[in-house]
């Protein structure tokens, strides 16, 4: 009778009826906590933009309609959802065991979301050398907080993404690297879904 053995980084992933201690599902569990912590913190972000979102809170200075370009968001929108698609074919090939189709997909997404944060960089330099930094008023403030704590998210996930391309060729796809890829797919499809948020909430209803 055949014996199971742990994946290595030759093995063939996602086998039905392996029957020793999944670490990837273990490793999973833990990240969806922290991905509820996350949720929070951007919950409260959205609060007090809602909060702050008035001409009295403004302070004389410029408004959601004054600051925001929908038709930008929107590129910001196809950058990131496309970013995230690439990835997830990243996972797809990484679940065939491809190791060029992985580094390929992480590659595409990494070029994408660089596209993405272009654009907000730009958005937020633009205001503050017009004297509309975070200080300005209570409003950009929120505004700013709102954007560059995405931003900041994004980063992480560029960052994390480049680790993943050094250690796919050095230990192959076992426990260890899965489980981050999957967390990884995790973390980056919720800042697709936060962004989708932005885009509604502040680019769309704000303008």
């Amino acid at each position: 009778m055949a014996q199971d053995t742990a994946p290595t980084a030759n093995t063939r992933l996602f086998r039905p009826g392996y029957a020793g201690h999944n670490q990837i599902s273990a490793r999973t569990l833990g990240f969806w906590l922290y991905m509820l912590s996350d949720a929070l913190l951007f919950t409260a972000l959205f609060a007090a933009y809602a909060v702050l979102d008035t001409p009295m809170n403004a302070a004389g200075g410029p408004i959601a309609s004054q600051i925001v370009n929908p038709v930008e968001g929107f590129w910001q929108t196809i950058a990131i959802l496309g970013s995230v698609t690439s990835y997830s074919l990243a996972t797809v090939a990484m679940k065939n065991g491809n190791r060029g189709g992985t580094a390929l997909g992480i590659v595409a997404a990494i070029a994408l979301a660089v596209v993405f944060l272009a654009f907000g960089v730009s958005d937020l330099t633009t205001l503050a050398a017009h004297g509309d930094g975070m200080d300005r008023s209570g409003y950009l403030s929120a505004y700013f907080v709102l954007i560059l704590t995405h931003a900041i998210h994004m980063g992480i996930g560029i960052l994390w993404m480049l680790v993943m391309l050094v250690q796919i060729p050095r230990y192959g796809f076992n426990e260890m690297v899965v489980a981050r890829m999957l967390n990884l797919r995790m973390f980056w499809q919720f800042q697709a879904t936060v962004w989708v948020c932005v885009y509604v909430y502040v680019y769309m209803i704000g303008a």
